[in-house]
């Protein structure tokens, strides 16, 4: 896993200005419960955070040598991103959307030449399970991922992403726990879904 110049852009710090770093007792996508939780919309609405950020993936994605035709997100999380990213890294993006079977669809307006290369965006990678539906549209679509690209990389393990390489802006591990493993002074605080 490539990580960008730390010294570039502070993510964290960025998370913080926008009112996107929160503390508490959050129950995330994932089901598990954690003590802390990245809001990425709340970061995303401001364009002169998601040119930050845009920029700072295509620069990461060229310093890590990865050359693709475009980029994709998942929907709806992912849109504004990989636009944004695509715009500095010089290429045309599109999105993958919920296909109501609990995979992704490449929308019929959107059109991939056989063995098209993209990269894939995603904002916090948790486990990889958006991004990587987003990863087999495109590839059932005819494309052929080249790499997949996180703001923040939340995993424990890090490294490759399923054998495709992952670029991150930051990695940031904050502690997670099962529902029926939720340590006595994390359950004391409110739940927040999240």
């Amino acid at each position: 896993m490539t990580h960008a110049d730390p010294t570039s852009l502070d993510i964290l710090d960025l998370y913080r200005q926008a009112g996107a770093y929160h503390e508490g007792h959050f129950l995330l996508a994932s089901g598990r419960h954690s003590p802390k939780f990245l809001q990425s919309t709340t970061v995303l609405q401001y364009p002169q955070y998601t040119e930050q950020i845009g920029r700072a993936l295509a620069g990461a994605l060229r310093g890590a040598g990865i050359d693709a035709q475009l980029v994709i997100g998942p929907a709806m999380g992912g849109v504004v991103l990989a636009y944004e990213t695509a715009r500095h890294y010089g290429t045309r993006a599109i999105f993958a959307e919920k296909d109501g079977q609990g995979g992704m669809k490449i929308r019929e307006a959107f059109t991939l030449q056989p063995g098209e290369t993209f990269v894939a965006v995603e904002d916090v990678l948790t486990t990889g399970g958006s991004v990587l539906k987003a990863v087999r549209a495109a590839e059932a679509a005819g494309g052929r991922c080249v790499g997949i690209a996180c703001i923040v990389d939340r995993r424990a393990d890090g490294g490759d992403l399923q054998g495709y390489p992952l670029v991150a802006l930051t990695r940031l591990v904050f502690d997670t726990y099962p529902p029926d493993a939720v340590p006595a002074w994390l359950a004391a605080l409110p739940l927040q879904e999240i």
